[in-house]
């Protein structure tokens, strides 16, 4: 079962037939030198039970996607309820019938999706981040009362999109998986942010073999309404001028 204070029942809010958009949690690197996430459309064909899903394969210009075991997707939901989202996990793939499908487990807690909060803008913008220690992490909580030491070394990435919610972030360095990170950074005419991050995953990314680069999946634990508020305002004001140019 998934719901406890922060997850729901899928059962509840999910139901076959309801639409949804896998975006691939690794990034694929294109011909500009950028990386970018694939995006598939599909729909719920049964709810297994509350933790696995069945769903349809997705297809592009009729041709089937044979979306990969083992690969992880952000998963968003379209119910007459709302839009939910969560991170899922392929397990299986196989026909049924004239069914192509695939068996999706869910790898973290089915939530409401904000659309304010944790819409992603893609960018690409520095950062300074470092692994936090061991005594500075037992003293991490969620109002973001922890004492850091500013005199340790940063490391130097660049952020990839942002969130009201988290970011994610390419490093050369691979350190910091299931541990938390301070992250520094600055938006368009703002001032620095500090902000503590739990980190939710990293992914190798493919590329140039002489110049390995890692992609951070972080969650801030510590940002305060206010800050949380500056990103959003930015992120739709970033938006805005893209559509007018």
């Amino acid at each position: 079962m998934r719901e406890n204070d922060t997850g729901l029942l899928i059962s509840k809010y999910i139901a076959p037939g309801s639409k949804i958009e896998l975006e691939a949690i690794d990034r694929v690197l294109q011909e500009d030198g950028s990386y970018k996430r694939k995006k598939f459309e599909s729909k719920v064909v049964d709810i297994i039970d509350d933790d696995r899903i069945e769903i349809l394969m997705p297809m592009e210009h009729t041709k089937l996607i044979l979306l990969p075991v083992n690969g992880e997707y952000d998963i968003h939901f379209f119910t007459t309820k709302g839009l939910f989202q969560c991170l899922t996990r392929v397990v299986n793939r196989y026909k049924n019938g004239n069914l192509y499908l695939l068996e999706i487990e869910l790898i973290s807690n089915l939530q409401k999706y904000q659309r304010r909060e944790y819409y992603r803008y893609s960018c690409l913008m520095p950062l300074n981040y470092r692994l936090l220690t061991t005594s500075e992490s037992n003293a991490v909580d969620v109002t973001g009362h922890t004492g850091l030491d500013d005199e340790l070394p940063l490391i130097e990435a660049n952020i990839v999109d942002i969130s009201g919610g988290g970011m994610r972030f390419i490093s050369s360095e691979d350190k910091g998986e299931d541990g938390y990170v301070v992250l520094k950074y600055s938006l368009e005419n703002s001032r620095q942010f500090v902000h503590i991050a739990k980190v939710l995953g990293v992914k190798k990314l493919e590329g140039n073999p002489k110049d390995v680069k890692y992609e951070f999946r972080c969650q801030f634990v510590n940002i305060l309404n206010g800050e949380r508020e500056q990103i959003i305002r930015f992120i739709f004001e970033e938006e805005r001028k893209k559509r007018k140019r």
